[in-house]
């Protein structure tokens, strides 16, 4: 007997045409390696004018924070209630507002070759750092009541630390700037 019992069946069948596209489906890295775009601008010109447009819109920020302008404040400063706890803090003086001058001044009496004065310098320094804690405690706690009286029970957390953090800076160090002068705290 043959291997093939039916030849003719062969002849009769015609070729089939390949199903699908033709060729082989692109691996993920080509079709990514295809999308690829410069993602900054290649011509001279345009990364100039790419670098201006950025400087300027940091320098409209940078002022905006400044000045307090809500869009432009981080999410640590935004809000009534946190407008409320930095005019409250930026009415007041502070003893803590004052420890970085006191410490330079212990430092320039430490260079005086006198142990006594060092001593002592040191003693004042330390006594100094404690009464402007204990200062902020109370700002602290002043700052949250004040709220609470305001706001009540949507009064926001971190408020007492928020104006005890402030309170430690150079009133002119402070960002956003102060916006109220001395003595004229917010109403409730």
């Amino acid at each position: 007997m043959a291997k093939n019992a039916h030849p003719a069946d062969d002849a009769a069948t015609p070729e089939q045409k390949p199903v699908g596209k033709g060729r082989p489906t692109p691996t993920r890295a080509e079709q990514q390696a295809k999308r690829v775009r410069p993602l900054v601008a290649t011509t001279k010109e345009a990364k100039k004018a790419a670098r201006s447009e950025m400087r300027e819109r940091q320098e409209r920020a940078r002022v905006g924070m400044q000045n307090g302008e809500e869009r432009f404040l981080g999410p640590r400063d935004k809000g009534p209630q946190r407008r409320f706890a930095r005019d409250w803090t930026d009415a007041g003086w502070h003893l803590a507002e004052f420890v970085m001058p006191a410490m330079v001044l212990v430092i320039l009496l430490s260079l005086i070759p006198l142990p006594f004065m060092q001593f002592w310098s040191f003693i004042g320094l330390w006594g100094f750092i404690i009464l402007a804690i204990v200062e902020m405690v109370f700002l602290a706690r002043r700052v949250k009541k004040k709220a609470a009286d305001k706001w009540g029970d949507r009064r926001e957390k971190g408020l007492g630390w928020y104006a005890a953090m402030r309170s430690i800076q150079m009133r002119f160090m402070r960002i956003p700037k102060p916006q109220v002068r001395r003595g004229e705290y917010p109403s409730l």
